[in-house]
């Protein structure tokens, strides 16, 4: 587990394709989708520590 982490090959061209979309933004949509992201950053995380909890018999 000493190797880092990278991205597959379906992961590489998501990314690209994300890229291609977001340069093709103005800087108004790209504030509004960057704080959409976050936001959506932030539920998942929040889901993954309930999931966890609930695993582990935590709540």
């Amino acid at each position: 587990m000493n190797e880092p982490m990278q991205l597959s090959l379906e992961q590489q061209f998501s990314l690209r394709s994300f890229q291609t979309q977001v340069e093709k933004m103005s800087r108004e949509q790209a504030q509004e989708f960057l704080v959409k992201l976050y936001e959506q950053m932030m539920l998942r995380e929040t889901m993954y520590q309930h999931f966890i909890k609930h695993e582990w018999g935590l709540d």
